[in-house]
C-alpha cells in the first residue's frame, strides 16, 4: 500500500508493508508495535529520546479527554470540513500531532461527512505517537521533525499546526496550491487567572498576525470561553501543557499546587492561510 510518507534518506516514495515501510532504494523502516514508524534519521536527533516524555503525554491526554479544549477542536473541524467540501479524499497532515487529540477529531468529522480522509501526523515523541496511532488506526504516524517533513512536495490539502513549532518553508513545500494552513496560537489573555497565581505581575501574550512567504492570510477564528478546573490534578495538568512549566519560579508553582479549583479564561486564535 502506498504511504503518504516518503523516505527521509532519499526522498523516494514509501510502500507500507505489514511490519515495515520500504522505499525503492532498499531503505527500510520498521513499524513499531504501537503502529507508528520512525522516520527521524540519527543525524537529525538532538537528544536520545526527543519530544514529550510518557508522564507529560499521559497528563495532557487525561486533561484533553475531559473536553476542556473541545471548542478549539470543534472550530478546527468546522473550518476544514468547509475547505475540503469538494474533495472526496482530502489529505490532511497534523504537524506536531502529539497524542492525536485533534487528529482524531478531524478524521471523525471528515469520515462522518462522507469523505474518505487520508490523514497523517508527525511528532518527535514516541510516547505521544503510541496514543495517536491507537486513536486513529486508519491514519499514518511517524517520528519526524517538522523542519524536515517526510512528505512529498505539494502532497497535502490541509496542514494543521496546534501549538507546535512553526516551519513555514516546509509547510509551503508540502501543501498543494490552494491548500489550507491552520495555525492556532494563544490569545492575549489565555490562562490569565493562572498567570495571576504564578507571577506577581502577569503579562498578556503578544498578539500579532504574521505573514509567511508562500501563504496568503485569509481570516482568524477567535475562540474565547472560561473553564472551571475542579481539582488540583486538572490545574497542574493544564499548567504542565504550557511553556510556563519550564520557566516559572518555584514559589509560583507552589501557589498553584495549593489550589483545588480554578476558573480560568481560555483564548485561541485560529489563523487560516491559503497556499499561493
Amino acid at each position: 500500500m502506498k504511504s503518504l510518507f516518503r523516505c527521509p534518506l532519499c526522498s523516494s516514495p514509501l510502500e507500507r508493508e505489514e511490519s515495515r515501510w520500504l522505499c525503492p532504494n532498499g531503505h527500510s523502516f520498521d513499524r513499531a508495535a504501537a503502529g507508528y514508524v520512525h522516520l527521524l534519521p540519527a543525524n537529525q536527533k538532538h537528544s536520545k529520546d526527543p519530544g514529550d516524555d510518557k508522564s507529560m503525554v499521559a497528563a495532557r491526554s487525561a486533561f484533553l479527554e475531559k473536553g476542556y479544549y473541545d471548542p478549539l477542536r470543534n472550530s478546527l473541524c468546522k473550518v476544514i470540513l468547509h475547505h475540503t467540501e469538494k474533495l472526496s479524499a482530502p489529505v490532511v497532515l497534523d504537524s506536531g500531532c502529539g497524542e492525536g487529540y485533534y487528529t482524531a477529531g478531524l478524521y471523525q468529522a471528515l469520515s462522518e461527512s462522507g469523505r474518505t480522509p487520508q490523514i497523517a501526523g508527525v511528532d518527535l515523541s514516541k510516547a505521544a505517537l503510541r496514543r495517536a496511532a491507537k486513536r486513529v488506526p486508519e491514519g499514518e504516524f511517524a517520528v519526524a521533525s517538522v523542519y524536515r517533513l517526510p512528505l512529498a512536495d505539494a502532497s497535502a490539502d490541509v496542514l494543521v499546526n496546534i501549538f507546535s513549532p512553526l516551519a513555514a518553508d516546509e509547510f509551503v513545500r508540502v501543501l498543494r496550491p490552494g491548500g489550507l494552513f491552520c495555525y492556532a496560537v494563544p490569545s492575549a489573555r489565555h490562562l490569565w487567572e493562572m498567570k495571576k497565581v504564578l507571577y506577581p505581575q502577569p503579562y498578556e501574550n503578544p498578539v500579532k498576525r504574521e505573514d509567511y512567504n508562500g501563504f496568503v492570510w485569509q481570516s482568524v477564528k477567535e475562540i474565547r470561553y472560561t473553564v472551571n478546573l475542579e481539582c488540583t490534578g486538572d490545574v497542574m495538568a493544564l499548567f504542565g501543557m504550557t511553556p510556563y512549566a519550564w520557566k516559572t519560579p518555584k514559589e509560583g508553582v507552589a501557589r498553584l499546587e495549593e489550589l483545588d479549583h480554578l476558573s480560568c479564561q481560555i483564548g485561541f486564535d485560529l489563523h487560516l492561510y491559503e497556499r499561493t
